[in-house]
């Protein structure tokens, strides 16, 4: 909510984080990610809609057809064409990969999704649609996802080796000393100049707007006449992109857990400091009113002293974790985020403070490793790298390191006592960036579309609720819908008003009173 140097920023400069996170806590060991690539056998490929392409340059990639192959896990997979640069439109081009999970029942179309991030790869969201969405979505349905461009298998950006990317992730996110505050600047340069130099001009044609545009290709490579959509968090910002690009294409479109996309970075991180903050308190006061002694403390206040204590003593004396690994201070602000995103996983989050507070880093290594997508054997994907391309391609405005001073902090502190410093400091990450998009930026109003449903939560940490209310408002056609409760995002957790509003919209069209709270 996301989403980053010392990967701060893939929190706060994300504005999103992503649902693959509830994913890789649900995927058993013996279920293997998806495989795009693998093609044992092939069915018949899709017809395209037929319909005219934005300019006669992109004709050929409208009209062409998906050639959909079996691949692990009993899934489709497919790879779509589209230019590396949408101004050159014959020159290079790259293959997106897509994963689909056949509809169960009457097919009524594809439904296109995406985790949010920006970087989590589409294909392992919709091969877990099982768990994600629930039965009236998957029997109507197609399940579509695809790895955005320079995510997961689709011309992923690579900006650092492994052993570098522990060591980013493991820096302090609030350097406090001079000797800290250089080495944080040197590892956001050297992000920035390993993304450029790893992966060449790839960096520079990542942005949002391509990724909108390459959603357009794959509609009509579909065969779909207008796109039927479910985004997540950054999810929301990609799918509010496509309603400006392609009015006249937007079908039904949920945005869950949405972001504001009028703001700029510093309210952004201003506000979802505030939202972990809230998501933070919530949870020790959900320990004191549940465990007969809350093992933090008795109130909310001594709950939170408990654990900042707790990352002090981290900082300066690393615990032990599993294959001889240290939980260090970034490791540890990651391992008790993420379980933040999602009420369910609070009763690990407290397993991981408690084996903490005992002398093991092993629990909140796990959990951070989940966030950064790293497995026993290395790192799984590369959403830790996409979302520092992605982010810095549309919007590269950043602080300068001497501009992160006492009031800088005390303005992000007044937010969120607990994460407010390491915010501010997160405002430097595009402070290394080399990429150069060749877009121009676009104003998000999507005039002319059918009715878009824009979805909160309360107390959602990564995306406030009232970055759904602003952006419901800003789009023309705009529809609120809010849930009240913990987590982040909204459908399929456990409350049937907003299960039932969303799946009617996307079945029968039944638009929502606006707003309508549940």
């Amino acid at each position: 909510m996301k989403k980053l140097l010392a990967l701060v920023v893939v929190i706060a400069l994300v504005a999103s984080t992503f649902w693959a996170v509830a994913v890789a806590f649900d995927r058993s060991e013996d279920e293997p990610a998806p495989s795009p690539g693998d093609t044992s056998s092939s069915s018949s490929p899709t017809e395209p809609d037929g319909s005219s392409a934005p300019s006669p340059d992109l004709e050929s990639f409208y009209s062409q057809k998906l050639d959909w192959q079996d691949c692990e896990g009993d899934f489709e997979c497919a790879e779509l064409t589209v230019p590396l640069d949408y101004a050159d439109a014959e020159g290079e081009t790259i293959e997106v990969a897509l994963l689909k999970v056949p509809g169960r029942g009457d097919r009524q179309g594809s439904l296109v999704v995406n985790p949010g991030g920006p970087g989590a790869p589409g294909t392992d969201y919709a091969a877990a649609a099982s768990r994600v969405f629930r039965e009236p979505l998957l029997r109507a349905f197609d399940i579509v996802g695809f790895d955005p461009r320079g995510t997961g298998a689709s011309a992923p950006v690579d900006c650092l080796t492994d052993d570098e990317l522990d060591e980013y992730l493991a820096s302090d996110p609030n350097p406090d000393t001079a000797a800290e505050e250089e080495e944080f600047a040197e590892l956001v340069e050297e992000f920035g100049r390993g993304c450029a130099e790893r992966s060449g001009d790839a960096v520079n044609h990542v942005s949002t707007i391509e990724a909108a545009r390459d959603m357009d290709v794959l509609r009509s490579a579909l065969g779909e006449t207008t796109l039927t959509y479910l985004g997540a968090s950054y999810g929301t910002k990609l799918g509010a992109t496509y309603a400006e690009l392609f009015p006249d294409k937007v079908g039904r479109l949920v945005l869950d857990g949405a972001v504001d996309v009028s703001l700029d970075n510093r309210q952004l991180g201003i506000e979802q400091a505030a939202g972990f903050e809230t998501a933070l308190r919530s949870y020790i006061q959900n320990c004191i009113d549940t465990a007969e002694t809350c093992f933090l403390g008795d109130s909310v206040d001594e709950g939170l002293a408990t654990i900042e204590e707790l990352l002090a003593g981290i900082e300066s004396d690393p615990l032990p974790a599993d294959d001889d690994r240290e939980l260090k201070i970034g490791n540890a602000f990651y391992g008790i985020v993420t379980p933040l995103y999602n009420r369910d996983y609070w009763f690990l989050l407290s397993a991981a403070l408690r084996s903490a507070l005992d002398g093991s880093g092993t629990a909140l290594m796990e959990l951070a490793d989940i966030y950064a997508s790293r497995g026993p054997e290395g790192y799984t994907d590369n959403s830790s790298e996409a979302i520092f391309a992605i982010n810095c391609l549309d919007d590269p405005s950043s602080v300068g390191f001497d501009e992160v001073d006492d009031q800088l902090i005390a303005q992000f502190e007044a937010a969120s006592p607990t994460f407010g410093s390491i915010f501010a400091w997160s405002l430097t990450g595009c402070s290394g960036s080399r990429g150069e998009t060749t877009e121009e930026p676009i104003e998000i109003r999507a005039e002319g579309a059918a009715p878009i449903l824009v979805v909160g939560t309360t107390r959602d940490p990564a995306t406030p609720l009232k970055w759904a209310e602003a952006l419901a408002e800003q789009l023309e056609s705009g529809v609120l819908l809010r849930r009240d409760g913990d987590g982040h995002t909204a459908y399929n957790s456990g409350n049937e008003c907003i299960d039932t509003a969303i799946e009617s919209y996307l079945l029968e069209g039944d638009v929502p009173a606006d707003p309508t709270d549940c």
